[in-house]
C-alpha cells in the first residue's frame, strides 16, 4: 500500500519549483523527484496551494478541497514514487468540471512520469531595468 504524505515547510513547496512543471488549464503541478525524506513515513508527498488573486477564502478553500481529493484518489495509482507533487491552482480551475480536472491530472502525471514538462517560464519584463528593492 503506498503511503502519502502532506507537503507543510514552505521550503518543500519552494524545492518542488526546481522540478518538472506541467501546466494545464485549471492548475500547474510541480514533481520534485527523490525528495521524499526517509523520515517523512511515507512513499511520496502532496502539497496544494491557491493565492489571493483566484478569490476569497471559500473559493479558495473550495478549491484546495477539490485539489485535495484528487490527489487523493490518482497518487496512489499513477504518483511518481519517491517525489513530491505540488498543484497551484489558478483561476479556471474554479468553475472547471471535476471530471475534467481528474483527467488534465492523469495527463499531467503521465507526461511528469515520463519526464517531458514545460519549459521553464519566462519573466515578461526579462531585459527590462528593474527598480531595485529597498
Amino acid at each position: 500500500m503506498t503511503r502519502i504524505a502532506t507537503i507543510r515547510n514552505r521550503a518543500d513547496f519552494v524545492a518542488a519549483n526546481r522540478g518538472i512543471r506541467v501546466a494545464r488549464p485549471g492548475f500547474v503541478l510541480l514533481v520534485n523527484r527523490d525528495s521524499v525524506p526517509e523520515s517523512a513515513g511515507a512513499d511520496l508527498r502532496f502539497g496544494v496551494t491557491v493565492t489571493k488573486k483566484i478569490g476569497n477564502a471559500v473559493v479558495r478553500n473550495r478549491m484546495k478541497r477539490r485539489f485535495r481529493a484528487l490527489l487523493r484518489d490518482a497518487l496512489p495509482v499513477s504518483g511518481i514514487h519517491g517525489a513530491d507533487h505540488v498543484m497551484i491552482g489558478r483561476e479556471s480551475g474554479v468553475e472547471r468540471d471535476f471530471a475534467a480536472l481528474r483527467d488534465e491530472l492523469a495527463v499531467a502525471l503521465a507526461r511528469a512520469a515520463e519526464g517531458k514538462g514545460d519549459p521553464p517560464r519566462r519573466r515578461p519584463d526579462s531585459g527590462k531595468s528593474r527598480k531595485p528593492r529597498k
